[in-house]
């Protein structure tokens, strides 16, 4: 699977080059149980490939992209990322139109708040993530009436990348970044890894304790580790 070796500002100035151009454009941040589910749905494979950007999201996947060979200086999370792209359009003076898809209705409302709280300049508006496939064009036309400079899909993957894709072509031009448990981070839902957690590259380890339930999606990680120390050096 291929990744884009860009850092968290290079991206964010991709993504702003974007929206001033006013072109459609799919962002995936990408960690090892992604890439697992890559390689074994090839609908998803595809999404991947056709994607406009893909960012290593999580030390695993920079480690592997290392040892075949790949200088990545630094992983792009979607959480970072965004606040990096807002912080960066704040010090501008370029004010965004940001819808959120994702979450319970609660938490939505919660990271809408903490949102509009550190980020007065832009305007936001959302919708929670629980629907069936009839809401869906409720939920396009929603989107299209409030066009969008950024769309965060935070619906988990690989739901969010199959949302995207399918739906992108019939919205206005905007710049779709699936940002996975981004929004209950925002809304307190979810608490972030302490700074020393994550300077030390082991906030996986953070989730799944403080999270027991993502132990059945943790076990792609010994999986990936294998998968790359099997094929370090061959092409993907």
């Amino acid at each position: 699977m291929r990744f884009d070796v860009l850092t968290n500002v290079e991206v964010v100035e991709q993504m702003l080059m974007w929206i001033d151009e006013k072109t459609r454009r799919m962002v995936i941040t990408a960690g090892p149980e992604f890439v697992m589910m890559t390689r074994e749905v090839d609908e998803l494979r595809q999404i991947a490939r056709v994607a406009d950007l893909v960012t290593p999201d999580g030390i695993g996947v920079v480690w592997a992209a290392r040892r075949q060979g790949v200088s990545v200086s630094e992983r792009v999370t979607g959480v970072e990322l965004v606040q990096k792209l807002l912080q960066t359009a704040d010090e501008r003076k370029s004010p965004l139109r940001v819808f959120v898809l994702g979450a319970t209705e609660v938490s939505l409302e919660r990271a809408l708040h903490t949102l509009r709280k550190d980020y007065p300049l832009h305007t936001f508006a959302g919708r929670n993530g629980y629907f069936s496939s009839q809401d869906v064009p409720s939920i396009l036309s929603q989107v299209e009436d409030f066009k969008p400079d950024v769309w965060l899909v935070g619906l988990g993957q690989p739901r969010q990348e199959y949302f995207i894709h399918n739906s992108l072509g019939k919205l206005p031009p905007c710049v779709a970044i699936g940002v996975g448990g981004s929004i209950d981070i925002w809304g307190g839902t979810v608490k972030r890894a302490p700074k020393l957690v994550q300077k030390l590259n082991i906030e996986w380890l953070y989730r799944l304790v403080s999270q027991p339930s993502r132990f059945r999606r943790q076990l792609a990680l010994p999986r990936f580790a294998w998968q790359v120390l099997r094929n370090s050096g061959r092409p993907d």
